[in-house]
Parts: structure tokens; sequence; C-alpha cells
């Protein structure tokens, strides 16, 4: 375009000095001045200059006129994205109210063993302390019981006597065979045999019940379960009574959370609802493994279990809360927490658009479980701004603060 104006002022400027020469010609051939073309031309040549210069400046008029983006959009490339760790979410339907609950962190009913004495004696040797690791089926302690003799005793009798048996009934077999003893003989030896056996297993059952004595009725007590000792109740010396606790085994990698709930949440939380956790540590999403209505010891609350959906709980004996969603409606629309911001004191959401983001004046409701309703704003086929939606509203804020100066 600029080639194309310079053309057109090099043709004017040419007309022009062809008229000053024509002139200038006039006065030479006729030996007189005329003053009307001088003046003419004079007048052309400042006239086709500005010509000139109009037309070469109406272009760039035209292309320094640009097009404003509309008011709060957010330009943002997918990849300008994706570096600002910013996540995209979908609009989801939910809703319902939030149930805060308190509760500790505790060892599962398997994680933990009161190992006790079968049968009463006295403590010989005590083999483990406090704080001590043991694995399955290690001894704990060394107990010498009169008690335990005598199963053992019994057991070895009961043995003997079904070893004599079977002796007799394979004689009897034997002499039936050469026509010596009837079958009935045999048959009764047979019997015999059989009731033996039955003692034989059931004065072994007792013994093994016992703690496995040997034939002096020494015994060790053995823990069920791996774990840490936690607490040993006997010494060397000692007397243990049947059933008294000798040890206290925890297993510390096996706990859970157990929160006391309100009686009335019994009939709306179900095994697999969603928790959201806040301990010492830090806040972590959890779910219900168990609901027990009235199983409070004393006050009949509800005892809702749970357990981490990724990581690991705080130690045993560690305070936790809950927040639980309940009364849910299925028909509302929900979005994360931290997608709504407050621009000039609006509740919005930066959903996207081509080329980046728009900020879209929204209604909220209720907050549970880390969402948020939104009555009026959105259709719920939005993709929206969830996490780090923040970094959105500084870059808006940015943006306006550019354009004022």
């Amino acid at each position: 375009m600029r080639k194309r104006t310079s053309n057109k002022t090099l043709l004017i400027g040419g007309v022009a000095a062809l008229v000053l020469l024509g002139g200038a010609g006039l006065y030479m051939a006729f030996g007189r001045s005329d003053p009307a073309p001088a003046a003419a031309a004079e007048k052309a040549a400042p006239a086709a200059e500005e010509a000139g210069h109009a037309e070469g400046e109406a272009p760039h008029a035209e292309g320094g006129a640009e097009a404003e983006a509309p008011e709060g959009f957010v330009a943002l490339s997918a990849a300008q994205a994706q570096a600002a760790n910013l996540v995209v979410v979908g609009v989801g339907r939910g809703g319902g109210a939030e149930t805060r609950l308190s509760g500790r962190v505790e060892p599962m009913i398997d994680a933990r063993a009161a190992v006790a004495a079968s049968v009463g004696g006295r403590v010989e040797r005590v083999l483990v302390a406090p704080g001590q690791s043991v694995r399955v089926g290690q001894p704990l302690a060394s107990i010498v019981s009169g008690e335990a003799a005598t199963f053992r005793a019994d057991a070895d009798a009961a043995a003997a006597g079904t070893e004599a048996a079977r002796q007799v009934y394979q004689r009897n077999s034997n002499l039936a065979d050469q026509g010596v003893v009837s079958r009935q003989e045999v048959e009764a030896s047979r019997a015999q045999l059989l009731s033996a056996e039955a003692n034989t297993r059931a004065a072994r059952a007792r013994s093994s019940a016992a703690g496995a004595p040997n034939a002096s009725g020494r015994l060790s007590v053995t823990s069920p379960i791996s774990g840490v000792v936690t607490n040993v109740q006997v010494g060397p010396g000692g007397f243990v009574a049947q059933g008294g606790v000798v040890a206290e085994v925890t297993n510390p990698a096996r706990v859970e959370m157990v929160f006391n709930a309100p009686p009335a949440l019994a009939a709306t939380v179900r095994a697999g609802a969603p928790l959201r956790v806040g301990s010492p540590a830090g806040d972590f999403d959890a779910v219900v493994t168990g609901v027990a209505a009235g199983a409070g010891a004393e006050s009949g609350a509800t005892v809702i279990r749970a357990r981490p959906t990724g990581g690991a709980l705080p130690p045993a004996g560690s305070a936790v809360t809950g927040a639980i969603v309940t009364d849910q409606t299925a028909g509302g629309l929900t979005v994360p927490t931290e997608a709504v911001q407050t621009v000039d004191g609006n509740a919005v959401v930066f959903v996207q658009v081509p080329n980046g983001f728009q900020a879209r004046p929204v209604l909220a409701g209720r907050q549970a479980g880390g969402r948020t309703e939104i009555l009026r704003g959105l259709t719920g086929t939005e993709r929206i701004a969830g996490t780090n939606a923040f970094l959105l509203k500084a870059e808006l804020a940015k943006g306006e603060a550019e354009h004022g100066h």
C-alpha cells in the first residue's frame, strides 16, 4: 500500500513539474509573464503532497484498530494451564448438608491381642518387654503348670490305648482270615479301636488348648499376632491364673478411625460413603467402612468406622475430625469449593472457552465435603477451572490493573 501511494505522489509531482515547465516555456515564447499558471502550479504541488500523505496514513489507522477481549476473559493456552497446574473439571451433581464428627485413630479389632494363660501356673520366665516387636507364634512367657502336666499325661495315655486297640484289631483280622476267630470278634475289636482313636483326639485337643505342654507341664504362652508388646502383666516367679493376661500386643500398622455420631445418622450413612478427615498432620480423604447404631458404650451413639483412601493414618490415639455429606439431593449442581472465586464482591467460576477462561457469575449455595452447590449460573455441561483457580483470578486482576493505566 505504501509503494502504491508513493507512485501516486511521484505522478502528481511530475504533473506539477510539467505545469511549471509549460508556464516557463510560454513566458519565454511570448516574452511576457502570466502569473495565473505559475500560481496554479505552486498551489498544485502542496495539494498533491498533502493528498499523498493523507492516502498513506489511512491504512495505518485501519491496521492499528484492535478488538478488545470481553470483560472477565483470561487468555490462557493449554500448555500454560498445564504449566500452572491448573486442573479443569466437570460440573458435578449432588449437594446436601455436612455433619461434623469427632473421633480417634484406634487399632482394628484384629490388631489387638490380650494374650492370656490357658491354664494356671507358675511363671518361669518372661521373654519379652514393652516396646519389643514380636511375630506370630513367638513365645512371650514360659509357665510350669500341674494342670497342664495332667493334660499331657492324659493325651499320652490315650495314644497308648489307641495303639493297643489297633494291634488287637489287626490280630483278630488275621485270625479271622484263618478261620480261628469269628467275624463278630473282628467287628468288636474294630469298634474298640475307633473309640480309642476318638479319646486320643480329645486328649490331644485338651493338651493343645493348654499350650501344648511337655511331660513336665512346661509350656509357652505365644503371641497370636505380629506387632509390638504394649504391656506385660506378669513377672518371673509369679503365679498366673487360668485366663489371666500375660501381655498385650498391638499391630501399629492396622489402625482405623472411629467416630461418634448422632443416633439419627445411622439411617443416612452407609459403608462406602466419602468422608473428609482433618488431623494434626493435615487433611485427607477417607471412606466409611462400617456403621453401628447404638454401639457407643455409654451414650448409645452411632459409631462410624473409616479408613483413608490413600496414605497412612496418624498414630493410634491421635484425635481426628470428620466431615460427612448427608441429606443429599440428586438434582443439584456442585463444583469443587476452590473453583468458586470472589471477583469484585461477586462469586464466579472460570469456565473453559476457546483460548482461555471466562469468569461467569454464579449463585453459590451450601458447602459440604469440599464441594459447593451452584444454584444459578451454570447448566451442568461446562468444564471449569478447579484446582488453582485462584491463579486465574490473580491474572484477571492484573489485566484490569494494566488496562486502567
